[in-house]
């Protein structure tokens, strides 16, 4: 299989680190770059096949493309390589708005067009799909509070995507995860009230927090998102008929507040970045439908934003 990366950030690394990990040789890796960014490291050269800039003559056959470049370009990256390749895998959000003309896009029937979720993929939010029946539950609370500064070691995080509005950065876009295990776990509510601004000392122009409370027809769900908690946290907690549950995706383990249980639910970040990889391909190879399109991102994308269809 032939694929190619447009971009080199953090994300496309460890998916590049991480394809090489499932599929080895059986898997020729190209990447297309800017020239802007810094140099890839040893060890990450030795796992890319080619290396093309923008301007180069770029091969035309590509299985799939990952568009893992910044947000702000993800939509005109996707129509200039729609026919670079057959299938595409988006890192999130899909776009900026979600209010994009698709139709312009000129979308295949037969091509696989796959939004990443990678916190779906997590043993946490599988636990959560798989065990727990949320009809008896009237509240879900979500919280994702972490320091920007903090997010990328040894990077400036003023110059970073996420601090500059102008690339498609802000929490409110930046944190998408919660919103969309959220539609995963429960679907899409009816009304949502959001608030989001620029409250924080830190020195960027996008939001750096974002609260939302939504109404579906059986319960309530209040979502709180910033750039600028000291202490990291990241926790579902859910009231229900006869339970309360912490669900705490750092920590990496549910514990039932009403009866003492806690279910240890440790793994390593690679280790549910690659289940979504072998679950895309799943979805190439078509042994199973495509459960995040570019529509269902783009729905998603529009909650963040503060707003419904």
């Amino acid at each position: 299989m032939k694929v190619c990366f447009m971009g080199l950030g953090s994300i496309a690394a460890r998916h590049i680190k991480n394809l090489h990990s499932l599929y080895g040789p059986d898997m020729e890796i190209d990447v297309v770059r800017s020239g802007k960014g810094k140099p890839a490291d040893e060890s990450l050269e030795k796992r890319i096949a080619h290396v093309y800039q923008k301007e180069d003559a770029i091969p035309g056959d590509y299985d799939v493309i990952f568009i893992t470049n910044p947000t702000k370009l993800h939509y005109t990256t996707l129509k200039e390589m729609h026919d670079h390749g057959r299938h595409f895998f988006i890192e999130k959000p899909v776009f900026e708005t979600g209010e994009e003309d698709i139709e312009k896009l000129g979308l295949r029937k037969d091509s696989v067009y796959y939004v990443a979720c990678p916190l779906r993929y997590t043993n946490v939010i599988q636990y959560l799909k798989r065990e727990i029946d949320f009809s008896q539950i009237y509240s879900m609370r979500c919280i994702s509070s972490s320091y920007l500064p903090q997010w990328r070691p040894g990077v400036d995080y003023r110059n970073t995507y996420s601090a500059k509005r102008a690339l498609g950065g802000g929490v409110a876009i930046d944190l998408i995860h919660e919103w969309d295990y959220i539609c995963h776990l429960i679907g899409r509510p009816m009304k949502v009230s959001s608030f989001m601004g620029k409250k924080s000392h830190l020195e960027i122009d996008s939001d750096d927090v974002a609260v939302y409370i939504a109404e579906y027809g059986d319960k309530m769900v209040e979502v709180h998102l910033d750039y600028f908690g000291r202490v990291p946290v990241r926790k579902i907690e859910l009231y229900g008929r006869s339970q309360v549950i912490e669900a705490d995706l750092l920590e990496q383990k549910i514990t039932h507040r009403t009866t003492g249980e806690c279910v240890d639910l440790s793994e390593d970040r690679d280790s549910y970045q690659k289940k979504e990889l072998i679950h895309f391909f799943r979805i190439v190879n078509g042994e199973i439908p495509n459960d995040n399109t570019i529509q269902d991102g783009c729905r998603t994308l529009r909650i963040a934003g503060g707003g419904l269809e």
